[in-house]
């Protein structure tokens, strides 16, 4: 009995032991930033390559060649929306960024797949969204692992940054600050939408708030020619809550004409039926 007691606690160990992971840490940890430009969204993904006493440009990475920029899976940047990067729009997304090393300046390039291991084995031209020249800055130190930077961060604009070793090289992007503030602010200065309208009224009658607010609203959201017929709707199920029969029935038919026009069977049927319920 002993005997395969222990054999049994021999082969749970065993299991066990075949499946446990032995956990080390990465030569080029992996790493994200974040970073808000004026109203846009920027992310960075990449993993960060240590020198470890090699020369690493002009040597580990070679000149004229092309690098994936970091190490691992491609380094990524998404953009929440779309931005200018030397007279070059590129639109919102995730891009692979790959470069181009020389002695005194880069070759920088947003690719628009950025699914490879490393540089694409096939590099396929129609794949870049843009490209820019960029030139080396020396630095006074030695930068030893791989490093992205946010730099010199505007409303309008910032720099994508690129330090290792004695080398700095800067991407300038530009963002859409200006067109998306000025837009809201025309929107905001203009005052309530149609829709805007519809949604409050909406509500207020969904919470059984106040009715006569909801009526005023939804007057406004109907205000003009043709006002869809699902505004004439809503409309018209706040006026027979408030007790106007006679309005909600004139503003249904409304409502039923427009979703005859649409071919909308639901809102043709749910209009016939109010009709003659409020004719009762």
């Amino acid at each position: 009995m002993l005997k395969k007691l222990s054999l049994l606690l021999l082969f749970v160990g065993l299991t066990a032991t075949s499946y446990a992971q032995i956990k080390t840490p990465q030569p080029s940890p992996a790493a994200k930033m974040e970073q808000v430009v004026g109203l846009t969204d920027v992310s960075v993904e990449y993993s960060r390559p240590a020198m470890r006493g090699r020369t690493i440009f002009g040597d580990l990475v070679p000149y004229g060649e092309v690098w994936r920029t970091g190490a691992n899976a491609n380094t990524k940047i998404t953009f929440g929306d779309n931005v200018t990067i030397d007279g070059q729009e590129l639109k919102k997304g995730t891009y692979a960024i790959f470069t181009i090393p020389n002695e005194t300046s880069w070759d920088v390039i947003f690719y628009s797949d950025s699914n490879n291991w490393g540089a694409p084995q096939k590099w396929d031209e129609s794949k870049v969204a843009a490209k820019t020249t960029a030139k080396v800055e020396e630095m006074p130190m030695s930068i030893e692992s791989f490093t992205l930077t946010f730099d010199d961060v505007k409303t309008g604009s910032a720099i994508l940054g690129m330090l290792w070793e004695n080398v700095y090289v800067g991407v300038t992007f530009e963002v859409p600050t200006d067109k998306i503030t000025s837009k809201s602010i025309e929107t905001v200065m203009a005052g309530p939408s149609g829709n805007d309208y519809f949604q409050a009224a909406s509500y207020y009658h969904a919470e059984g708030k106040d009715l006569k607010q909801a009526l005023a609203w939804m007057q406004k959201a109907t205000a003009g020619d043709n006002p869809p017929f699902w505004y004439l709707r809503r409309m018209s199920l706040i006026q027979a809550d408030l007790g106007d029969k006679a309005g909600a029935i004139a503003t249904a038919k409304k409502s039923l004409e427009g979703a005859m026009k649409a071919n909308n069977a639901d809102y043709v049927k749910m209009n016939k039926e109010s009709i003659a319920k409020w004719q009762k």
